[in-house]
């Protein structure tokens, strides 16, 4: 509540005007509570609200961008358990807040001088129906895809809906899985996270491939027709290497992370493209994007970024153009994927009391330093605390398997050592 009221008196300050709040959810057991609250503090101060329920994250980015809003607010935790939760802002340009804006409304919360009351209060209406622009923007971005046949894996999270809806529209044999939401079984067992169930249905149906969304659908996992998964690393890898054949790839260049594998790298470098590395998130992603002028960025994870025809990661719209890439192309998923070639890369979250305490680690840098040395020229090592979860993320690709285990085990004995694992 005190966050509702916060973010709408600071936009009310930017803007001039009582502001106009969209605001979805997905479907986990805390989301009604949390968005009753958010959207009360909100009214509190005079904004409006327009409920959207429960819809994907980049759907409400694109809708800020095509309504006459002034932020997007997402209540989601997206690739997490259901436990958690949490709340995303974007501001009417369809990007996410910028520090700047953050830091006010966090100051506003902290501070706790704000209360509700007064003359102007706001008001609350459903506009879910407004949902079909986007879902007609990703069946378009799709084209047609009659004949296609796919399984969708929509983590019973946000896109159990949106997700077989745009592309049934656009012509494919859409087949659903875990679609059943029940607000506790989000990201359990299925999604971006395990595509187990989804290999085997893939399979199983004999469909063309799978896609297996997160939780709030801002990323995509896919599986070849014969169960083998592609990453967000393989996905950058067919798709850029396409617009690089095309000539519609600027700069030659992808934008990725300092985890994303060597082998997106090299698949590049050979097509005459190139791998910019940012840090980990996707913020850091899409400010070099834009710095850079590129239309295509993202993670390992399966949080890309089609900049060209969206402000955020999109898992529909990612799955939309890959799809759309199978159907002009002819060839199958396995044949385009198989042009990165397969680095060894290993990652382990450790367990920690707290994340932070990461940063100054001694004995950690000093294994972390052991492991460079052993590896030389050979392999990288990457370890970070995670920014929403206690856990420390260990990840160490090299070309010889047995040293990148060895690695990953030694560091991974200090993390523990050194900063407790939690019970």
């Amino acid at each position: 509540m005190a966050l509702g009221r916060a973010g709408a008196t600071v936009l009310a300050r930017r803007s001039g005007h009582a502001p106009r709040l969209l605001v979805a959810r997905d479907p986990r057991r805390s989301g009604p509570l949390l968005e009753s609250a958010l959207a009360a503090g909100a009214m509190s101060v005079g904004a409006d609200v327009w409920r959207l329920g429960v819809a994907t994250t980049p759907c409400v980015a694109y809708l800020v961008r095509v309504l006459d809003v002034d932020a997007g607010v997402v209540i989601s935790a997206s690739h997490n358990p259901a436990a958690y939760n949490g709340i995303k802002f974007f501001s009417h340009d369809g990007f996410k807040l910028p520090d700047a804006l953050e830091d006010e409304i966090a100051a506003l919360v902290e501070e706790g001088a704000l209360t509700g009351g007064g003359a102007a209060v706001g008001g609350s209406t459903d506009r879910g129906g407004e949902m079909v622009r986007y879902v007609d923007m990703v069946a378009a971005l799709a084209g047609d895809l009659s004949g296609l046949r796919l399984v969708m894996d929509c983590a019973n999270g946000a896109a159990y809906g949106l997700g077989p809806a745009a592309l049934r529209q656009a012509g494919a044999r859409v087949e659903a899985i875990a679609a059943s939401p029940d607000g506790f079984n989000i990201n359990e067992g299925c999604g971006s996270l395990h595509t187990e169930a989804l290999a085997r249905e893939v399979v199983a149906r004999g469909a063309d491939l799978g896609l297996a969304f997160d939780g709030d659908a801002d990323r995509l996992v896919a599986v070849d027709e014969q169960g083998q998964t592609v990453d967000g690393d393989g996905l950058m890898a067919v798709i850029g290497c396409d617009l690089l054949a095309r000539g519609d790839l600027p700069g030659n260049t992808v934008v990725g992370t300092v985890m994303s594998n060597f082998g997106l790298e090299l698949c590049l470098r050979a097509r005459g493209g190139r791998l910019l590395r940012t840090r980990v998130g996707d913020r850091y992603v899409l400010e070099e994007m834009r710095r850079g002028g590129y239309n295509l960025g993202g993670e390992q994870s399966g949080h890309v970024i089609l900049l060209r025809h969206h402000t955020t990661g999109d898992g529909l719209c990612t799955g939309a153009v890959l799809c759309g890439l199978l159907r002009r192309d002819g060839r199958r998923l396995s044949e385009l994927a198989a042009i990165v070639p397969r680095i060894p890369q290993v990652l382990r979250n450790v367990r920690v009391r707290d994340a932070r305490a990461l940063e100054g680690n001694g004995a950690v840098a000093s294994a972390v330093a052991a492991a460079e040395a052993a590896m030389g020229a050979r392999g990288r090592v990457v370890v970070r605390p995670s920014g929403t979860e206690p856990l420390v993320r260990v990840m160490v690709e090299g070309e010889d398997a047995a040293l990148v285990d060895e690695a990953v085990e030694a560091i991974s004995r200090v993390v523990e050592a050194e900063m407790g694992a939690a019970g």
